[in-house]
């Protein structure tokens, strides 16, 4: 199994399989509009502007469980990623990352890259996963971990894949 094998709505609804996104190095992010982190989203789009050219890609995965940080509807998530932070990767539909109604692929990141102690569950929204080239998931981040400190590891991960 690997990211190719799921499908997620776009904030619009479109259904999308994510084996579109082969053959990139991928950095899958659970993002909240109303979290201490969400200052993130600038960072995100840098970092994926910097390296999309280079086959980088950034999937943002809106999450309301934690603090009900991501209480909008679509519309209006859209609206505040593109108008606050100008927000070009995309935004998928608002999913739950743990417990009963978990996303099936935040159940596989989870189980692929566990957390820090080797727990599962995601802790905090803007937990994010690196993706290699091939859909196997190559590192897992806590929360304050910023885009810039990715940044070597996504440059590493498209010279080891080839660019």
């Amino acid at each position: 199994m690997t990211l190719y094998d799921f499908d997620a709505n776009l904030l619009d609804g479109t259904p999308v399989s994510l084996d579109e996104y082969r053959g990139r190095v991928t950095l899958v992010v659970n993002v909240a509009s109303h979290c201490g982190y969400t200052p993130q989203y600038k960072g995100l789009e840098a970092l994926y502007r910097r390296h999309k050219d280079e086959g980088f890609m950034v999937l943002g995965f809106p999450c309301n469980q934690f603090g009900a940080q991501e209480p909008g509807t679509s519309d209006e998530i859209a609206s505040f990623c593109s108008r606050t932070y100008d927000v070009t990767f995309p935004i998928f539909a608002k999913v739950d990352v743990n417990g009963a109604n978990e996303h099936p692929l935040f159940a596989y990141l989870k189980q692929e890259r566990r957390g820090a102690l080797g727990t599962k569950s995601i802790k905090w929204n803007f937990t994010k996963f690196l993706v290699g080239r091939t859909g196997d998931v190559l590192n897992r981040y806590g929360s304050a971990t910023t885009p810039d400190d990715i940044d070597a590891d996504v440059v590493a991960a498209l010279a080891a894949s080839g660019s």
